[in-house]
């Protein structure tokens, strides 16, 4: 016998994970404004939550693109970093009420996702210099804002694995 609750529940997600390839049509069907943010999102966290809870709240619709593997590594976070693959990532994201769209990006940043994408509003942590970014300089070309939301202070990856490592 079929499970047709569990089937819904993981053909849900995975709606909502979507390829580069497939993205700009995907985009295309959101409602705007379109809020977009970035990153590893490797152990899920409390910080993490309540920053794509205060980014979807911005906007109609929340597009988290992930760090590919190979792209995460290159960030020296560490060599056995991420600890969970992206397609793992990704379904932790698209099992989130705040994402409305998860898809992967395996270039050191965002940039040229961004542009192709061009949505309204560019969110970052508030440990970022928005100035400073290229991406803002992007999303503000076509009229769009960018903002850092403020830093959770207390949570991070990095700290929460060193502490597990500790024990």
């Amino acid at each position: 016998m079929t499970d047709l609750p569990a089937i819904s529940a993981l053909s849900a997600l995975s709606d909502k994970i979507c390829s580069r390839a497939g993205v700009l049509a995907r985009v295309a069907q959101l409602p705007r404004p379109l809020v977009f943010t970035n990153g590893v999102f490797d152990v899920l966290h409390r910080g993490h939550v309540m920053y794509l809870a205060q980014a979807r709240a911005l906007g109609a619709s929340l597009l988290v693109a992930l760090n590919t593997d190979a792209s995460a590594r290159r960030l020296g976070k560490g060599p056995d970093r991420p600890l969970n693959s992206e397609t793992d990532r990704a379904f932790v994201m698209a099992a989130l009420a705040s994402t409305s769209l998860v898809t992967w990006f395996d270039e050191d940043t965002p940039l040229e996702l961004i542009a192709d994408i061009q949505p309204d509003i560019l969110v970052k942590g508030g440990d970022y210099d928005m100035v400073k970014l290229a991406e803002t300089r992007v999303v503000e070309s076509y009229g769009g804002r960018a903002l850092a939301l403020p830093f959770v202070d207390g949570y991070s990856t990095t700290a929460l694995v060193r502490k597990i490592r500790q024990n």
